[in-house]
């Protein structure tokens, strides 16, 4: 079965920068999709970025500032997190649509979680 393991999340100041990792288990030159969504303290996950064949697409409180770099020979992709804001603190979720099948039926998964936290 396939796995996601992110990585890279801390302590960082406002204005920094952080990039995070989510390794997969599989090959993912052929995923569907592979992202990031995060969630805050009392509030709902939302979408964060993701890149298919088709490329890349950002949520608007992101664009400019985040970038989802894919290393295909490493099977992982990146978020790279640029002028960091309090805002920007929560738990960053890998999201993976991989189809497991040859009929290509696409499977969601995600991994655990990795903290971001923002702040003076």
């Amino acid at each position: 079965q396939v796995q996601l393991v992110e990585s890279g999340g801390g302590l960082v100041q406002p204005g920094g920068s952080l990039r995070l990792s989510c390794a997969a288990s599989v090959c993912i030159s052929n995923a569907y999709t592979m992202g990031w969504y995060r969630q805050a303290p009392g509030k709902q996950r939302e979408f964060v970025a993701h890149i298919t064949s088709g490329g890349t697409n950002y949520a608007d409180s992101v664009k400019g500032r985040f970038t989802i770099p894919k290393d295909n020979a490493k099977n992982t992709v990146y978020l790279q997190i640029n002028s960091l804001k309090p805002e920007d603190t929560a738990v960053y979720n890998c999201h993976a649509v991989i189809p497991i099948t040859a009929m290509g039926i696409g499977t969601n998964y995600w991994g655990k979680g990795t903290q971001v936290t923002v702040t003076s």
